[in-house]
Order: C-alpha cells, then sequence, then structure tokens
C-alpha cells in the first residue's frame, strides 16, 4: 500500500512515526509519482491542488474534522472520508465543558483587586439550561459531559437522530430554541446553510446574560452582528476559537472588546496517537473494497 502524505511540513515529523506504527504494510511518502499512489492522507497546507493525476487512488483521508477547504476542490473525484477522532471528541468536549462551567459560575465576576464581592449565588447545573448547536460526533461527545455533570440539554440537529440526554430539535426550530439558551454551544460544520446563521436577528432571540462559545467554524456567526450584539448584551460574552481569517488579524475588534474572549484554534486538534488508528482503519477498508466510514457527503459538504 503505497500512500501520498500531503500536509504542512511540520506536520512530517509528528505524523510518519503514528501513521507507520498503525500501518506497518504502508509505504508513506511525501512525493512521487501520483499514479503510483493507492491512497492519499490529507490536512490542509498541503501541496495538492490538483487530484487528477492520482488516478489509482481510493480513498482521501482527511486528519482534519472539517472539510471545507478541500470537498469545493473540482478536481477531487476520489472518496473523501473526514477524520472522526476520539482524542479530538474528547478535546472539543473538554473545551466546551470548562467554559460553560466559566460562564455557569460567573467566574469573571471575582476580581483579584483587593475588593470582597457579594455575589449572586449560581443556580445548579440542573437549573441552567445549555443549548448545542450541532449534533454530529463532537456534539454528542460534548453533551455526554455536559450531561454527566447535570446540565439540561437542548440540540438542534440536521439529521434529527436521537441523542441520549438531549431534546433534539430540527433547524426549523432554531428561532425557539435560541430564546431558551443561556449557553449556546456551536458545532456546526462550514456549509453555504450555515454561512452566517446567527445574524443579527437570530442573535436578539438569545436571553438577557447568555453566554455563546464556538469553537465550530468561523462562518457560523456574522461577526459585525456579533458585535454589535454584544454592545446590547445579547450575547453577554463570546468565547471564540475559530474565526473567518486565522490568525486574528491584531486590529480584529474582537481583541479590544470586553465580552469577547479569543482563544487561538486550540479546541479540538488532530491527534496523531488516537488519530493514526482511525485513518489505518479506513485506508484498509478502502483497499480492501468495504465501505469507507466516515464518508463525507459532498452535496451536504461534510
Amino acid at each position: 500500500m503505497k500512500v501520498r502524505f500531503s500536509a504542512r511540513d511540520s506536520a512530517w515529523a509528528e505524523w510518519a512515526p503514528a501513521l507507520r506504527t498503525a500501518l506497518p504494510e504502508m509505504e508513506l511518502a511525501r512525493e512521487g509519482d501520483p499514479a503510483a499512489f493507492d491512497a492519499i492522507i490529507y490536512a490542509p497546507g498541503g501541496d495538492i491542488d490538483d487530484f487528477t493525476p492520482y488516478r489509482r487512488v481510493k480513498l482521501v483521508q482527511s486528519l482534519w474534522a472539517g472539510v471545507e477547504r478541500i470537498v469545493t476542490n473540482p478536481t477531487l473525484t476520489q472518496p473523501l472520508a473526514r477524520m472522526v477522532d476520539p482524542g479530538l471528541a474528547r478535546g472539543m468536549a473538554e473545551y466546551c465543558t470548562g467554559w460553560a462551567l466559566r460562564a455557569h459560575l460567573g467566574m469573571d465576576g471575582y476580581a483579584q483587586d483587593g475588593r470582597w464581592r457579594n455575589g449572586a449565588v449560581p443556580p445548579l447545573a440542573p437549573e441552567r439550561p445549555v443549548t448545542i448547536l450541532g449534533m454530529g460526533e463532537l456534539g454528542r461527545a460534548t453533551a455526554a459531559m455536559l450531561g454527566g455533570i447535570g446540565f439540561p440539554l437542548t440540540g438542534i440537529s440536521a439529521s434529527g437522530h436521537p441523542v441520549p440526554g438531549v431534546t433534539v430539535h430540527p433547524v426549523a426550530a432554531l428561532d425557539a430554541v435560541l430564546a431558551e439558551a443561556q449557553i449556546l454551544i456551536c458545532l456546526l460544520p462550514a456549509t453555504p446553510a450555515t454561512r452566517d446563521l446567527l445574524d443579527a436577528r437570530r442573535l436578539s432571540l438569545l436571553p438577557e446574560g447568555a453566554w455563546l462559545i464556538n469553537p465550530g467554524r468561523g462562518t457560523l456567526i456574522d461577526d459585525a452582528a456579533l458585535l454589535a450584539g454584544l454592545d446590547q448584551g445579547r450575547p453577554a460574552h463570546a468565547v471564540l476559537d475559530v474565526f473567518r481569517t486565522e490568525p486574528l488579524p491584531a486590529d480584529h475588534p474582537f481583541w479590544s472588546h470586553p465580552a469577547v474572549t479569543v482563544t487561538p484554534h486550540i479546541a479540538a486538534e488532530t491527534r496523531p496517537a488516537t488519530a493514526a488508528p482511525v485513518a489505518a482503519r479506513n485506508l484498509r477498508r478502502a483497499l480492501s473494497g468495504q465501505p469507507v466510514l466516515n464518508l463525507v457527503d459532498r452535496a451536504k459538504g461534510y
């Protein structure tokens, strides 16, 4: 099995040992005759823009959960699989849970400035509704962790599939769901249908004091509408890990807004130790003629 590795240069040293351990029968290379490769392991930043010469390739396995930077490539006719990695899912769940707890407990209200503050006692977790937009792998992992603490959970799902411990609604119910979302977590993929989904009108539906946590995709929220909404207290605070332009430009108003917390796209990193076995299993399936796991639906974009 000859596999082409196409990702940023710095990823090679990190990924090559883990992939070779998980798939010892594989010949992994960063370059070579395109017609000689059986599969491609891909991440944004690699050097393949034209997939046409890779005529033998039976699978392009993404190392990222998001595939918006490859799925629209018109030269990509080979099957494309997104990464569903247990380490990535747990990392996302921990990030969302940590920030949800910070919002829930009002931790930002206790500055160390020498003043004793008689703050309001927060409700217990079962009294604080949390809403998750997107009930895919990452949404379900986040729901399982938050549900274990006791938060009542509501979710928006395009598929409508039931999720244990979550009251799942279709996208058509988004407005009603937002009106009850004291903590809103955005985990939807980037597609034409989700672009600017949270616009000025929808942000205005949030309850006063609501927190918004977005580790999903930067295109889900209208930036200007969010800044205007923050000035009006809906939402009261935004934790943002993803942006339309990354790194976030130094002059972007998110940096200086007092109700915005910026984190540098760290919520859910794909970890070679847990993701390499996933990629190996899928490559074996593709080359043996078995159905590919986590196959991307080109029409949906994920």
